[in-house]
């Protein structure tokens, strides 16, 4: 079954002139992911604190995509032009979860979704990604098992951004979003953590 996955290499082949411009200039794959937890912080703040215009909620699409990006070119840095680290595995792992953060927790600022409600698929979501490190640990590699990866927590919070701001959520409906995709993110724990245990087992 086709998934958002499916993209990635045709992703990357349209970056790839800008990684190779990038590299001949000395930019390094460490500065650009560093680049993309900022900016999702900044974002995630200026949401948090001015969260009485709604229309800043329109940040988060547009943030995901371009940390979308910026991801795939500090890989392509890192792969492509030497410029794998130990540092840099680190750094990518931890600002991805930094970013995740700051783009997640400034919902609890709005009463309709419910401060626990996000707050928990906040700590899902970082539950999700320690799961697929650990696939390192339990030498399968890292997993990115689904249902409820990064790719999708990113459309999913997208979507649910650009309809807040449009001011769409049924009052009904609202408080069940974030525990729905808690409770996916958890599912994709699992998954994970099973692919990790049978991987070892084998």
């Amino acid at each position: 079954m086709p998934t958002l996955y499916a993209l990635k290499p045709a992703f990357q082949g349209l970056l790839r002139p800008l990684v190779n411009r990038l590299a001949a200039i000395g930019v390094t794959a460490n500065s650009i992911t560093i680049l993309a937890a900022l900016m999702s912080v900044a974002a995630g703040t200026a949401i948090a604190i001015l969260h009485e215009w709604r229309w800043l909620l329109l940040l988060i699409p547009a943030v995901m995509f371009v940390r979308m990006a910026l991801n795939a070119v500090d890989g392509m840095l890192a792969r492509e032009h030497g410029q794998a680290s130990t540092l840099g595995m680190y750094l990518n792992e931890f600002c991805d979860v930094v970013s995740d953060l700051a783009l997640i927790l400034p919902f609890a600022v709005f009463p309709e979704f419910g401060a626990w409600g996000v707050v928990a698929f906040a700590i899902s979501a970082v539950l999700t990604e320690f799961a697929g490190v650990l696939g390192i640990a339990a030498k399968i590699g890292r997993n990115y098992a689904g249902p409820f990866g990064k790719s999708y927590r990113a459309l999913a919070l997208g979507v649910v951004a650009v309809l807040c701001a449009a001011g769409l959520w049924p009052a009904s409906i609202a408080p069940f979003v974030f525990p729905a995709m808690a409770t996916l993110s958890l599912l994709t724990a699992i998954n994970r953590i099973r692919a990790g245990l049978i991987g070892s087992a084998s």
